[in-house]
């Protein structure tokens, strides 16, 4: 699906969501990655094969 020099990761990675932007719509709350994933800005995502992904990211509290 990439067509620059370095391919995204891939979509069964964990590093997905650090695919290329093909589209984005922060109005509506999302961007689609050249992978096929729409990263939602509560960092949800949703896959190409339809299945969610809810946010996974490990935030850390200021000290």
């Amino acid at each position: 699906m990439c067509h620059h020099p370095r391919p995204c990761p891939e979509v069964t990675s964990d590093a997905r969501d650090l695919a290329a932007v093909v589209s984005s719509h922060p109005e509506q709350g999302w961007r689609l990655l050249c992978n096929g994933v729409v990263l939602f800005d509560d960092d949800g995502e949703l896959l190409p094969d339809g299945s969610a992904v809810p946010d996974h990211h490990t935030w850390l509290a200021p000290a």
